[in-house]
């Protein structure tokens, strides 16, 4: 039996109907007719009878078994448009005014963090990223969305899983590269004992690692592990968040410059280790909030260490059981907001009583964006400026940076 597909899914699946009722199909394009086993309303392996003209050669060697990569086979301009399209859906569908918006697209090979798994087998040792829909664990030697600095660490990863890892679990090896090299932080595995401890040192050694840190324990601090945020040199915790690409938050640290305007006072929330929060004192003061400590801390030190920049205040504070309020919002000319993917749903409740009247909000989940966009609008906000930025290339990631206006 043939399929066409109507629509792409959420997760880039190709989505059609059929006596089975709804049908997500694998690899699949908008108008194309496929063909294949239909297994738990899925079919992974379908036979292209009629292609899209969008449709291209994948580039990788590993697209049909890595799941990381899930529209190689999508000209970039469809995927250029079908994010934007994201964003365009997730605002109609509730009834929301869609301003003029552009995409920005992280190069290839420009991933300078990335979370690979690492396993032990009965023939020695798997790394690499995970195949579709699976736990798999598929290697990726010639990757196109890794810096090449990440890529050569791999075989330092396959040492590390001999060390201490275990056939019963896995570990996830979060690669970051920080201004002094690559910095390793590993979660899962077995807790080193003294020789496993020793033998990790010795490998941060002769790879020449910055840090490297085990379940949350730094084995080997050999240099800072520095992120350049505008002026500021910074020192996060071992594996903390940021931005997938340089391109990506160059992209979106230059729209939220831009975007606050004449602002002498601004709020940072959700500021992590100061992305925004330290490019935007090149023009402000601002207050930064984050709810770990540690990233406060650590951008604290940056600012004090860095000069050309105004005040920079920091508060550890867990927004989403105690949001800013609106008189403590009454302080800032405009106020950044960039959540996880769950959104700021209570601390936008606050802003929208609040007589706040500009606020930035970036976000990497355009479903929740848009809940917290009706909320803001609803209280007299307009939505004046719109970019997607494409850091997750062939993903169906899709993030964003907004402008809002009252």
């Amino acid at each position: 039996m043939t399929y066409e597909i109507e629509r792409l899914s959420l997760h880039a699946d190709g989505v059609t109907h059929g006596p089975e009722g709804t049908v997500h199909v694998a690899m699949a394009l908008p108008g194309e007719v496929v063909e294949g086993e239909v297994i738990d309303g899925r079919i992974a392996q379908p036979k292209i009878v009629t292609p899209s003209h969008d449709r291209v050669k994948a580039p990788c060697p590993h697209y049909r078994s890595c799941g990381a990569c899930s529209m190689q086979h999508a000209s970039e301009a469809f995927t250029a448009e079908w994010k934007m399209d994201v964003v365009r859906q997730a605002l109609t569908a509730r009834n929301l005014p869609v301003p003029e918006m552009t995409i920005a697209t992280s190069p290839l090979n420009s991933r300078r963090r990335a979370t690979l798994s690492g396993r032990r087998t009965k023939k020695g040792t798997l790394v690499g990223f995970h195949a579709r829909a699976s736990d798999t664990v598929v290697e990726i030697p010639n990757c196109l969305i890794l810096r090449p600095e990440l890529l050569a660490a791999i075989p330092m990863l396959h040492e590390a899983t001999a060390i201490a890892g275990s056939r019963k679990g896995e570990i996830a090896f979060t690669l970051t590269l920080s201004e002094a090299g690559l910095e390793l932080a590993a979660q899962g595995g077995k807790d080193p004992d003294t020789a496993q401890f020793e033998a990790l040192s010795g490998l941060a050694r002769s790879h020449d690692l910055a840090r490297l840190s085990w379940n949350g324990q730094v084995i080997a601090g050999r240099r800072p592990a520095i992120q350049q945020f505008g002026k500021a040199k910074v020192v996060p915790p071992p594996g903390a968040f940021l931005q997938a690409t340089h391109h990506g938050e160059a992209v979106l640290t230059a729209f939220a410059k831009a975007a606050i305007g004449n602002a002498k006072k601004v709020a940072d929330l959700f500021a992590g280790c100061g992305t925004f929060s330290l490019p935007l004192a090149e023009l402000a003061e601002v207050h930064a909030v984050e709810g770990v400590a540690a990233m406060t801390e650590a951008l604290d030190q940056g600012w004090r260490q860095s000069q050309g920049l105004h005040r920079v205040s920091t508060e550890a504070r867990d927004l989403f059981r105690r949001p800013l309020l609106p008189d403590e919002l009454a302080k800032f000319d405009a106020v950044v907001i960039d959540p996880p993917r769950a959104g700021a749903q209570a601390q936008i409740a606050e802003i929208a009583t609040s007589k706040l009247k500009r606020l930035i909000h970036v976000s990497c989940n355009p479903v929740t964006f848009a809940r917290d966009a009706e909320t803001l609008i609803a209280a007299g906000f307009t939505l004046d400026k719109l970019l997607v930025v494409d850091q997750f290339r062939f993903s169906a990631h899709v993030e964003l940076a907004a402008l809002f206006t009252r």
